[in-house]
């Protein structure tokens, strides 16, 4: 659920001071711990697997080159205001009927594989802080566990190092796309007057969600707020 910008920017740069006193050597340990391994099922490109697939700004770019019909504002849509404008930090990829990715074949292979997008490279390993199931906020350093894939694999401390370093990066290239998106947000309801109210946010949401018109959705490029629609139907 969101919560006011202001808060939520200082939330986002205590996990990235957070972030970078991470020892890289014990996310490195863990992958090499449990050994994941690929066997190309395809259950990560799903959404009934991990809901849509949110791009850093750079990867929303490359995106743009050569399939811009595959992007879509990112769903949560962050913030609003009283004139029915939404916000969000970022792009996310659009899903075929099926659920599954716009770049994923039938043969369940990526299309675009030697030039996937950096969530893709990294995936399954993660490194930020949520809740477990008992509300405990902590590190979580993988995504599905058990759930796809196979372990135990025996991976080199180099490969593993690499690794490492890579979601770490990556990690860090989000909170500091997310901090940049909130000061934008931040400076634009400063000047226009725009007082964000959560009841009144959940309610355009659930509007939006249950309606069939487009709304109008600021996103976060990397460099600006950029004007976008957004049908509800992509959402649901």
């Amino acid at each position: 659920m969101p919560i006011r910008p202001e808060a939520e920017l200082a939330a986002l740069q205590s996990e990235l001071s957070l972030l970078n006193a991470y020892p890289k050597e014990k996310l490195a340990d863990i992958i090499r711990d449990i050994g994941f391994s690929c066997i190309c099922c395809g259950k990560c490109c799903t959404r009934d697997f991990n809901g849509h697939v949110f791009l850093l700004s750079s990867d929303a770019r490359n995106a743009a080159a050569f399939a811009p019909e595959a992007l879509m504002p990112a769903p949560d849509f962050s913030y609003s205001d009283s004139e029915g404008n939404f916000y969000v930090s970022g792009y996310a990829l659009r899903t075929k009927p099926d659920g599954s990715c716009v770049f994923l074949s039938e043969e369940k292979r990526c299309t675009i594989y030697d030039r996937r997008f950096s969530i893709c490279r990294i995936y399954p390993y993660m490194l930020h802080r949520e809740p477990d199931a008992r509300g405990r906020i902590d590190w979580r350093q993988i995504s599905g566990l058990d759930e796809h894939g196979e372990y135990d694999v025996e991976i080199s401390t180099t490969a593993a190092d690499a690794a490492a370093g890579e979601v770490i990066a990556y990690e860090t290239a989000y909170l500091v796309q997310e901090i940049k998106f909130h000061e934008a947000v931040l400076v634009r309801f400063s000047e226009k007057g725009i007082r964000f109210v959560r009841r009144d946010h959940d309610l355009r949401m659930r509007e939006f969600l249950r309606g069939e018109d487009a709304v109008s959705v600021y996103v976060w490029n990397g460099e600006e707020l950029c004007l976008e629609e957004a049908m509800p139907g992509d959402y649901r």
